[in-house]
């Protein structure tokens, strides 16, 4: 009996047309280059801005010590309305431009820190500026700053002394007795920009009138400025005898200011 072979027929398998197979890799390309572009932008835009404590009453404080000054500065945060807490506060003290300038970090429970610049020569003034920002993840909040000003005078402002003549050993022969040296008071003064010119305005409406309130300390509010110091600075020229005595140079002596001026000093330099 002869065996039953199955008989074997070979299928041509159906390809699917050329779109079909397309499709699938080129809308993964496309997936891939909407996700790059997305991000790309994200990258690209700037992030948004943090709502960080406004800086306020920005004050410094500018005392010498030695060649250098001292400046205090004070300032208060002012957290209505701020939607971030800061990190830190960044405070800048500088002169001029600010090609010179200290920069310092500090916590946000400080409301004071202190800087050491250059301080002026004889017969020269510094100006220089105080900045206070509040800082989170290394960004600024809005800066606040005020300006300030260092004085200091020179003895040539004293020229105007004259000697006095004190009894000899006869009546009719007085001995000269000669300035020994020329003391000018303040020796320096921390003094505020004329905001507006306020204090200009103020001294052509008060003719002979003095600004001051407090000698060396307070002025009229027209001529006091953002850091509560005077606008003006004034200085005073006193002379020492070789006998001993301090007396205030003529021109000095005219004014009321460098009278109490002189009675002050006098007794500092006396106990």
């Amino acid at each position: 009996m002869r065996r039953h072979e199955p008989e074997v027929i070979d299928v041509e398998p159906k390809r699917r047309p050329l779109w079909q197979r397309l499709l699938p890799p080129v809308l993964l390309l496309m997936m891939l280059v909407a996700t790059g572009v997305l991000l790309l932008r994200k990258l690209r835009q700037p992030p948004p801005a943090l709502q960080l404590p406004d800086t306020e009453e920005v004050r410094s404080d500018v005392l010498p010590r030695g060649d250098s000054l001292t400046v205090a500065v004070q300032w208060e945060l002012a957290t209505a309305g701020a939607a971030a807490i800061p990190d830190s506060v960044r405070v800048e003290v500088g002169l001029g431009d600010g090609d010179i300038a200290q920069v310092s970090t500090v916590p946000i429970e400080s409301q004071a820190d202190t800087a050491v610049v250059p301080a002026p020569g004889p017969g020269q003034t510094a100006s220089g500026y105080s900045c206070v920002a509040a800082v989170r993840q290394g960004r600024l909040g809005r800066e606040k700053c005020t300006p300030w000003q260092y004085v200091r005078p020179t003895a040539g402002q004293a020229a105007d002394t004259a000697v006095a003549k004190v009894p000899g050993p006869k009546a009719h022969e007085p001995r000269v007795a000669t300035v020994s040296r020329i003391v000018v008071q303040p020796e320096g003064v921390q003094v505020d920009p004329d905001v507006d010119g306020r204090c200009a305005a103020w001294q052509r409406s008060h003719p002979g009138e003095s600004v001051w309130i407090e000698i060396n300390r307070k002025a009229v509010p027209e001529c006091t400025g953002p850091n509560g110091k005077p606008t003006v600075a004034q200085f005073c020229a006193f002379a020492q005898y070789s006998d001993g005595r301090r007396l205030p140079t003529s021109t000095s002596a005219a004014v009321p200011y460098c009278r109490q001026l002189f009675e002050e000093w006098s007794r500092e330099r006396v106990s």
